[in-house]
């Protein structure tokens, strides 16, 4: 069964259907990974290493379990052209 606070992760119960997360790296605007930057897992989604915003900053509510990350324009529109990106 799925949590609710995040879909993508099993409860206790069904740890087992989850595969373990692997990232790639899709897009980075410096080498090495310390800045924002842009990861493909091997679970067809996306991870978004970026500058955490407060939902009090962007006037708006966060769920539990989500957080809200920043990132450059440019750093979009890299990740989006990029080759590295997978079907």
């Amino acid at each position: 069964m799925k949590n609710a606070a995040n879909p993508l992760e099993a409860d206790s119960s069904d740890s087992a259907s989850i595969p373990e997360l692997r990232l790639n790296l899709i897009a980075t605007l410096c080498g090495n990974g310390t800045c924002p930057t842009v990861y493909q897992t091997n679970r067809d989604t996306l991870i978004v290493q970026g500058y955490v915003v407060s939902p009090e900053q962007a006037g708006i509510h966060v769920p539990e379990g989500e957080l809200l990350v920043e990132i450059p324009t440019e750093l979009f529109g890299t990740a989006a052209r990029s080759d590295r990106l997978s079907d």
